[in-house]
């Protein structure tokens, strides 16, 4: 079922978090932190509205770093009931796909919650300041990949973010599969 996230609360502040990678290191957010901002992902891997854009991520992540934007992605699913999406896995999605971010566990899903994660992909655009100034869509596609030639929302409000501090009024939230909660 597809769920889709609140619209952008802008200044909210990101919350910190320490967690594993799929490189063997820890990262918090000060380790993410770009000079220009930073774009925190939550992704995961068996997701059908990931797999359809990750060409898309990969790309746009590579060029916003490229651009001083920190980027991070985090994967908060409960891979008890979603092995595709155990640490192990993650490991190897990372390293096929030559991830060029940090691919982070929230086994404990306190991070998705502290940031109100809400489906996968979700997306958070913070300025240089950790005020989240984007909470949109990549682009327009969903379960299946929009047009190649599709408006890249994410990467332009991103770069208007690392150009201004301000990111658009106007954001279309993001779309995606609900974070699979762990059940009490």
């Amino acid at each position: 079922m597809a769920v889709t996230p609140p619209v952008c609360d802008f200044g909210w502040k990101a919350p910190d978090f320490a967690l594993p990678a799929t490189d063997g290191k820890t990262y918090a957010l000060d380790d993410i932190r770009g000079p220009n901002g930073t774009l925190v992902m939550f992704i995961c891997n068996h997701c059908p509205y990931v797999q359809s854009v990750l060409d898309r991520i990969l790309r746009d992540a590579a060029e916003l770093q490229a651009a001083g934007i920190g980027v991070v992605a985090i994967s908060a699913n409960d891979a008890s009931d979603y092995p595709e999406d155990s640490f192990e896995n993650m490991g190897k999605l990372a390293r096929d796909r030559g991830f060029t971010f940090p691919y982070l566990y929230d086994e404990s899903q306190a991070v998705a919650k502290a940031y109100g994660a809400a489906c996968t992909p979700d997306f958070f655009g913070f300025d240089a300041q950790d005020g989240l100034q984007y909470r949109g869509r990549l682009d327009a596609s969903t379960k299946q990949a929009g047009p190649v030639d599709a408006k890249r929302e994410l990467y332009e409000a991103m770069m208007m973010v690392a150009k201004t501090g301000a990111g658009p009024r106007e954001q279309t939230p993001s779309m995606g599969c609900s974070i699979k909660w762990k059940t009490a």
